[in-house]
């Protein structure tokens, strides 16, 4: 359980960071310019690592079926959504709603039963958790607002 609290706040880290570098990439090159570096140097660090640490079991794909190969598909969506969103609505604000709707689709598909995953029964609970990210977002968003308009008439 530990590990993997600490490996999910290690991987919120690195996509927090990783949008940063993106939306800088994207000042200077453009959104496809941005997605195609960034798949593609994952590509080849994903690549080099499995090399090193599964050596030949990298190719061995059992049972695997056909639409699993169109998760790469995903990964332009949503640096390219992502990257769009930062630019338009600043990196707190994009990141917010992109965790949000992840937080939420996560929810509707183990309550579903979705792709595969195991049905986890949907509980009003989980609800609420969802509703008080998306309370906790909208707070953070528009209640500092009245501040930094004193703020500004102040100075």
């Amino acid at each position: 359980m530990l590990a993997g609290l600490v490996l999910a706040i290690v991987a919120g880290s690195l996509v927090s960071l990783q949008n940063v570098f993106n939306s800088k990439v994207n000042e200077r090159a453009g959104s496809w310019t941005t997605t195609t570096l960034v798949l593609g140097m994952g590509f080849l660090a994903s690549l080099v690592c499995g090399l090193l640490f599964e050596g030949e079991k990298l190719w061995e794909w059992r049972n695997m079926q056909a639409w699993y190969w169109f998760s790469g598909l995903i990964g332009v969506g949503v640096v390219t959504c992502l990257v769009q969103g930062i630019r338009l609505l600043g990196p707190t604000l994009a990141v917010s709603i992109a965790l949000t709707s992840q937080l939420s689709f996560a929810l509707l598909w183990d309550s579903l039963g979705w792709m595969g995953l195991t049905q986890v029964p949907f509980t009003w609970k989980q609800l609420s958790g969802v509703l008080v990210v998306i309370v906790g977002m909208l707070v953070f968003k528009w209640g500092g607002q009245k501040k930094s308009q004193e703020w500004s008439k102040a100075t």
